[in-house]
């Protein structure tokens, strides 16, 4: 038999009558790693067929155990959101169906729409964020930090990682000619490079005291819902290497992302209510060392959409690796 093509498999998701439940209206939303077709109630992801560096969703079997990882880890920092993994079936006579005996053709997670205005990016644009609300996201955050499991590697190994990850986005933020600031770029990740090669202890040390954890992995504002008990989504469940973090390296992430929403003080009020909440006191410079990290990273991640044949706005991404860069040098003059 003949499973159907991803084409066929998107059309049949995108009506209203598959779902269980009266539907009337099915709202589609792509990103790079899959489709998220979202009803009234439910979020449901279908993962693209995509084989790369870092994932690999190629068949079907590659896609239901990514599935199954990714309701598993994500249900540490949203365990009422992630309701399971659902077949995409083919019935007796060829037809898809949802969550019916069959064929097994694909697989989706299925999730609760969570509400758009209380997530963090949006409560950042219309200026809503109380700090209520980030005590207790801060309180979250310290909990699951805390619990988290601490990775076993040598701090030589640690920092080699990040040796190689900021000498590849060296590579291609100064090798392009996408109106990149070459000088800016060498700056930055030659300062960078110069504080793990003088300073070794300070990252050692962070291994010692088992603040190197399976972590979250892509802690942003757009993937955190602030209700009364906060929900964090979509971590990087397909890379477990891009989850070994730094409590500070992926909270500096967030302060970052923030910043770049012109929303620096929450990044910064979250932080400290981690470290009150914790005890855990990271060294300024380091926390300047992950940001400066994390810009130059996601830069690169942007620099990376160019790519896609899909992109019809180079501008947007060449302007959002700028932005990046520049946070870093405002940071530093500011430090």
């Amino acid at each position: 038999m003949k499973l159907p093509g991803i084409d066929e498999k998107v059309a049949f998701l995108s009506r209203p009558e598959v779902y269980p439940g009266r539907v009337q209206h099915v709202e589609i939303k792509q990103t790079h790693m899959s489709w998220v077709f979202l009803t009234d109630t439910h979020a449901w992801k279908l993962k693209r067929p995509v084989q790369t560096d870092f994932v690999d969703f190629s068949t079907p079997e590659a896609r239901r155990r990514n599935c199954l990882r990714e309701v598993r880890l994500n249900r540490r920092l949203a365990p009422d959101v992630y309701f399971g993994v659902v077949p995409l079936t083919i019935g007796k006579s060829g037809e898809l169906q949802l969550a019916s005996p069959g064929k097994a053709a694909d697989w989706l997670v299925s999730m609760r729409r969570l509400p758009l205005d209380r997530m963090l990016d949006a409560l950042i644009a219309c200026h809503a964020v109380t700090e209520a609300d980030l005590a207790t996201l801060a309180s979250t955050l310290a909990a699951f930090f805390k619990n988290a499991q601490p990775v076993s590697l040598t701090g030589a190994a640690y920092r080699k990682q990040l040796t190689e990850d900021l000498r590849s986005a060296q590579v291609e933020l100064a090798g392009t000619d996408l109106g990149l600031n070459r000088d800016l770029v060498n700056s930055i990740i030659g300062s960078q490079l110069e504080f793990l090669r003088t300073s070794p202890a300070v990252f050692d040390s962070r291994i010692a005291t088992r603040k190197v954890v399976e972590a979250h992995g892509d802690l942003r504002p757009e993937h955190i819902c602030l209700e009364p008990e906060p929900v964090v989504i979509d971590c990087l469940e397909f890379n477990r290497n891009l989850r070994i973090l730094d409590v500070a390296s992926e909270l500096m992430f967030l302060a970052l992302e923030c910043e770049r929403l012109d929303a620096g003080d929450v990044g910064e009020y979250i932080l400290r209510g981690y470290c009150e909440q914790s005890g855990d006191r990271p060294p300024a410079e380091l926390l300047a060392f992950y940001k400066a990290y994390h810009a130059c990273v996601r830069a690169r991640i942007a620099i990376w959409h160019l790519k896609d044949e899909d992109v019809r706005s180079q501008d947007k991404w060449i302007d959002r690796a700028n932005r990046y860069l520049h946070i870093v040098t405002g940071f530093s003059k500011a430090a």
